[in-house]
C-alpha cells in the first residue's frame, strides 16, 4: 500500500503486529504526508524526525509493548515532552525543555506509541485568536481550537492519532470542524499531570483519531483499560435523548435540519428516539461555568503578568481585567450551581444511554481570529460527562458538520461502543 499514511490506527497496529508493515515505514510515510501538505496546513510546532524514526526502528526491533505499539501519536504542545520543546503556545516559554513526559505522554510511549511532535495549540490552549494553523478542507477557514494542530494533523492523513485537551470546547469543536473523530472522557479519566492548567475544575485530556476503534485503541493505552474490540451494540437496543440544550437558537438553520435528520436516521434504525429538556437548574449553567473559568485561569496566570506582561497576547492583557474581578465567593456560588447541574443530568439521564446534540453551531468559520463558538460543547465538559464527535454530515461550503453523542459519567467505554453502533447508521446511509 503506497499511502501508508491512511491506515487507521487500528489497522497500523495490526499489520504491525502481525508483521506486515514496520514501524518505520510508517512513520516516513507520515512525514512524507507532512512534508507535501504542512505548508498549507501548519499543523506542527516541533518535529524531529531523527528522533520519530529512532522511536520506529526501536518498536521494529522489540516485541510488542501494548495497544498502540509502533504506531505514531502527535501531542499538543501542552504537554510536556522531555525529548521535544514545549512551550505551551507562548513566548513566555520559548525553548522550554521540561524533565520528564506529561503522564498521558509517557503512558502512550510505554504502550508502544511513537511521538511523531508537537501540535499547534493557542496561547495556554486559552480563548485567544488562532495562529497560522487552517483547515485541511479550506485554508480560508478555521480549524478551531485550542487544539488546531491536532485536530488538522489528524484529519489531514499526517498522524492517525493525536492528543487534545478540553476545559470548554476545545477537542469536540476542532474535531468536527476538521472532519475527524473527538472524543472527550470523563472528567478525571485520563492524567492531567505535565499538562499544562487551564483551569483545574475542567480541563480534560482528549483523543482525536479517524475511526471510533482508534479512540478505543488509544485509550486503552492510556487508561490501561482491556485493549478489546468495541462490542456489537444493535441500534435498536440504543434508548437516545434528542437534547437541543439550552443553546439551540444559536445553532445555524442547517446544523437544526442535520440533527433533526439524524434523530430521524436514528429512529428508522430502530433506536428508541425521544426529546430531552435539561430543565431549569441549567438557567443559569453557561454564566456559571464561565465565572470559573475566568476565576481559575486569570489566577494561573499570576506570575506571567507579574514578570511578563509583554510576552502575554493582547486578548489576555485586555480580558485580565474583567476575569480578575471574579470574587471568591461568587466563584463557590458557581461551583455549587454546577455541581447541582450534575446530579440533575445523571438523573434525568436514567432512563436514556446517550444524548444526540450538535457539535457546534455549524461549518468552520470564514478566518483565522477565531477558533469558533463552544455553545454545544458546555454541557458535557462541565457536566463532566464523556462525549464524542462523529462528522457524519457536509454544510453549504463543502465543510464537515459533526453530530455530538454525550454519555454517562465514567461509562466511556460504554458510550465508544454506542457511537460506533451510531455511526454505522450514517455510513450505510452514505
Amino acid at each position: 500500500m503506497a499511502d501508508l499514511f491512511r491506515l487507521s490506527a487500528s489497522e497500523a497496529a495490526a499489520r504491525i503486529r502481525e508483521g506486515k508493515l514496520t514501524s518505520e515505514a510508517l512513520v516516513r510515510s507520515c512525514l512524507e504526508r507532512i512534508d507535501s501538505r504542512e505548508s498549507q496546513v501548519k499543523a506542527w510546532v516541533h518535529l524531529d524526525r531523527d528522533f520519530a524514526l529512532a522511536q520506529a526502528r526501536e518498536c521494529d526491533r522489540s516485541a510488542s509493548r501494548g495497544p498502540i505499539h509502533g504506531v505514531p501519536f502527535a501531542a499538543k504542545d501542552i504537554m510536556d515532552t522531555a525529548d521535544l520543546p514545549t512551550e505551551y503556545g507562548s513566548p513566555i516559554y520559548k525553548g522550554n525543555r521540561p524533565a520528564a513526559d506529561a503522564a498521558c505522554v509517557a503512558l502512550s510511549r510505554a504502550a508502544g506509541g511513537v511521538l511523531l511532535g508537537k501540535t499547534v495549540t493557542t496561547e495556554f490552549a486559552s480563548r485567544v485568536p488562532l495562529g497560522n494553523t487552517t483547515n485541511p478542507h479550506n485554508p480560508a477557514h478555521t480549524p478551531g481550537g485550542s487544539s488546531s494542530g491536532s485536530a488538522a494533523a489528524v484529519a489531514d492523513f499526517m498522524v492517525p492519532l493525536a492528543f487534545g485537551t478540553q476545559t470548554v470546547g476545545s477537542v469536540i469543536r476542532p474535531a468536527a470542524f476538521c472532519g475527524c473523530v473527538g472524543y472527550k472522557p470523563s472528567f478525571g479519566e485520563v492524567s492531567t499531570q505535565g499538562v499544562k492548567q487551564n483551569t483545574a475544575s475542567f480541563d480534560t485530556v482528549g483523543l482525536f483519531a479517524r475511526a471510533v476503534e482508534d479512540l478505543a485503541l488509544f485509550r486503552a493505552a492510556v487508561t490501561g483499560f482491556a485493549a478489546k474490540p468495541l462490542g456489537a451494540i444493535p441500534v435498536n437496543e440504543l434508548k437516545i435523548g434528542f437534547c437541543r440544550t439550552m443553546l439551540w437558537d444559536r445553532a445555524e438553520n442547517y446544523t437544526k435540519t442535520f440533527l433533526k435528520e439524524a434523530a430521524s436516521a436514528l429512529a428508522k434504525a430502530g433506536a428508541k428516539v425521544s426529546d430531552f429538556a435539561l430543565g431549569k437548574p441549567f438557567e443559569h449553567f453557561e454564566a456559571m461555568g464561565r465565572r470559573i473559568n475566568d476565576y481559575e485561569f486569570s489566577r494561573g496566570l499570576t506570575w506571567k503578568r507579574s514578570h511578563h506582561w509583554n510576552l502575554l497576547s493582547e486578548f489576555q492583557r485586555d480580558k485580565l481585567s474583567a476575569w480578575l474581578n471574579v470574587s471568591y465567593e461568587q466563584y463557590r456560588e458557581a461551583e455549587a450551581v454546577l455541581e447541582q447541574c450534575r446530579r440533575h443530568l445523571a438523573d434525568s439521564m436514567k432512563d436514556i444511554d446517550l444524548l444526540l446534540t450538535p457539535s457546534a453551531l455549524g461549518e468552520a468559520p470564514v478566518g483565522l481570529s477565531s477558533t469558533g463558538d463552544t455553545s454545544f460543547n458546555l454541557l458535557p465538559t462541565w457536566t463532566y460527562t464523556p462525549c464524542i464527535t462523529l462528522p457524519v454530515f457536509t454544510g453549504p461550503s463543502g465543510l464537515p458538520v459533526g453530530i455530538q453523542l454525550i454519555g454517562h459519567r465514567n461509562q466511556d467505554h460504554r458510550l465508544l461502543e454506542a457511537a460506533q453502533a451510531v455511526y454505522r447508521v450514517f455510513s450505510k446511509s452514505t
